[in-house]
């Protein structure tokens, strides 16, 4: 059966899910979900990441790596972390720019937090050889007491889950899915959230409605604030450094984010469960506040282009271009990719949730 009868089935024996389960299942179901079963990057899968895009992305968060180990005093052991590693290609590309420095080398050790036994399987690939044998692990809570931490994370923080809900004429409602009268599953709403002591409080409350509306709606991500105050508490904990970059907002907004991305073409969410990446965007603002909250200090939040011009992409992309003088058109055009306003230069931010008094890489306050 696949997960869309089965989520369905689901649906008619126990009510409609919310918006944050159904991602859940689409993404990570143990028998048909995207990451569990078939995730597909790159240029002849469903979407390309940065590292993707170009080596001097995974290059750059290599030095980062190593100057933030710098600036913590250069402990001789420090665990280099990566979260969501994707099909290996950043941390191999990290590893590279990061032999610049033996003594950072030998005081690393490498865990990889990964849930997706495929992706596993093409990180282990990816890193074979490498200067660093990884260690894999599925959540942060196996990291115990110990070593300060040096973690990075790209494009993870749009896989977790979020809740969405819409204002209507009546006040507050959640976004639910459920089935259609063809039972086809469909966006409604679930009942109004009442203002204390109304009468919809009382009992009054209509049932779910799957009608398709369109009004303003808020999204609001539990899992990625409990990301933020895990990374929080591990880096009051231990010390060092997470540096999270990712699509998404730095400021409060209103808006459907929601997307369902299938062989580089966004497609409607529910038209096939597990079958294609889902995201929402990251909420930057919340998982700083719940890092903060759990006494970690954080960074301001700055833009992909503002980051990686900070850490050296203009003189990297002029030095590879000299290398390789055939490839400098392309060099050019993956440059353009990673840092121009109208590609992921801006849409695309990073947050450093980092130990009291560390100044992160790419962080110092402009001039």
């Amino acid at each position: 059966m696949s997960l869309a009868a089965r989520l369905a089935a689901q649906i008619r024996a126990s009510g409609p899910m919310t918006v944050a389960e159904y991602m859940t299942a689409c993404l990570h179901d143990p028998e048909g979900g995207y990451y569990a079963t078939r995730p597909a990057l790159g240029a002849g899968g469903d979407f390309i990441t940065a590292p993707l895009v170009s080596q001097m992305f995974g290059e750059l968060l290599g030095l980062w790596a190593v100057e933030t180990w710098s600036r913590l005093g250069s402990p001789a052991r420090v665990r280099l972390v990566e979260m969501g590693p994707g099909d290996g290609t950043l941390m191999g590309d990290l590893l590279r720019a990061a032999r610049l420095s033996s003594a950072f080398l030998a005081a690393a050790e490498l865990t990889m937090v990964e849930v997706s036994p495929p992706l596993r399987e093409a990180q282990g690939r990816a890193l074979a050889g490498g200067p660093l044998a990884p260690t894999w692990i599925t959540s942060l809570a196996e990291i115990g007491p110990g070593a300060p931490m040096i973690l990075v994370a790209n494009e993870l923080l749009d896989c977790l889950p979020a809740i969405q809900f819409i204002r209507t004429e009546r006040g507050w409602a959640e976004r639910l899915v459920g089935l259609d009268a063809e039972g086809r599953l469909a966006f409604g709403l679930g009942p109004i959230i009442p203002p204390p002591g109304s009468e919809a409080e009382r009992g009054a409350v209509p049932p779910p409605r799957f009608a398709g509306e369109k009004n303003l709606l808020l999204e609001r991500s539990p899992a990625q604030e409990a990301l933020g105050a895990e990374l929080g508490a591990l880096i009051a904990r231990d010390g060092g450094a997470a540096l999270l970059i990712d699509y998404g907002r730095a400021g409060p907004e209103f808006g459907d984010t929601l997307q369902a991305l299938r062989r580089h073409e966004k497609v409607d969410p529910l038209a096939c469960p597990g079958e294609a990446d889902l995201t929402v965007h990251a909420d930057f603002p919340a998982v700083a506040a719940a890092a903060r909250a759990a006494g970690a200090q954080v960074s301001p939040i700055v833009t992909q282009a503002e980051l990686l011009a900070r850490l050296g992409i203009v003189q990297r992309a002029e030095a590879l271009a000299a290398a390789r003088p055939d490839q400098a058109d392309k060099i050019e055009r993956q440059f353009h990719r990673l840092t121009a306003h109208d590609q992921m230069g801006v849409l695309f931010k990073a947050l450093c949730i980092h130990q009291s008094g560390l100044v992160p890489p790419g962080f110092e306050a402009s001039p």
